[in-house]
């Protein structure tokens, strides 16, 4: 059964909340949805407390790493970690707390082309059992492509069945963000969702325009119950109106 994941962005030290298709490395500033007067920690130990397994903590850019620290430390062992992860301070992280660390834009080459060896290095580095492989998209004229860099720079790779089966052997789970959609709330990428959920064999979790929870459910639905969900920008604790944290737990407590 589908099941909420929690997340906690970070971006310049603080929880925000932002449309991912704005950010951008020419010093344009991103479109934010919410900047949370909470600290990252608070959102760990809320989750830690009501027993949200399995959630993320994303660093969007540089200036989030005592923050990152702090998240962790306030549930060591119960949230993931991705952005800027590589092979050189893996390791720490997961010292620090993280459960697992979450990497896209290391696993390619500046142009974007994927380089299994470096999924080897890392395989033999952290282990396939604590390594979330981050398929985060955009629509193409193929499907839905890779793209890497905070969600700037399309890759060679495609979210499609032969990728998740290659790739499934070298990892723990996939994450999947439709960028397109990521931050807007109107509404989720079905079509990618159902094509999560007709292969399914990983835990997979997505990622991108929850508005309300008949989005969640339709996520339930074409994911038919192999792909779990994450709410970022309508999450009442961001500063959404579409969805509320309550009825998300009741949601878990009902499919657990």
């Amino acid at each position: 059964m589908t099941r909420f994941r929690p997340c906690i962005d970070l971006h310049q030290g603080q929880v925000k909340q932002i449309v991912g298709g704005s950010l951008r490395d020419d010093g344009t500033a991103p479109v934010e949805n919410f900047t949370s007067e909470r600290p990252a920690r608070w959102y760990a130990e809320t989750f830690r407390a009501d027993e949200l397994t399995g959630g993320h903590v994303i660093k969007l850019g540089p200036g989030n790493d005592a923050a990152a620290r702090e998240a962790l430390a306030a549930w060591p062992g119960g949230l993931q970690l991705g952005g800027g992860i590589t092979l050189d301070n893996a390791r720490a992280w997961l010292d620090a707390g993280a459960s697992r660390v979450i990497v896209t834009s290391a696993l390619f080459d500046a142009q974007g082309r994927f380089l299994p060896a470096a999924l080897a290095a890392w395989v033999k580095r952290v282990g396939c059992g604590r390594l979330v492989i981050d398929l985060s998209c955009r629509r193409s004229a193929a499907g839905w492509t890779v793209a890497m860099n905070r969600w700037q720079t399309p890759t060679d790779l495609q979210v499609d069945h032969a990728t998740l089966d290659a790739l499934a052997p070298s990892c723990a789970e996939f994450l999947i963000h439709a960028a397109d959609v990521e931050g807007l709330c109107r509404g989720i990428d079905a079509e990618l969702v159902a094509l999560l959920g007709t292969w399914g064999n990983a835990p997979l979790t997505y990622a991108g325009g929850v508005a309300s929870m008949a989005d969640v459910r339709l996520v339930e639905q074409a994911g038919r119950g192999r792909v779990d969900v994450t709410v970022g920008s309508a999450l009442d604790i961001f500063g959404g109106k579409g969805v509320s944290y309550s009825a998300l737990l009741d949601w878990n407590r009902r499919n657990s």
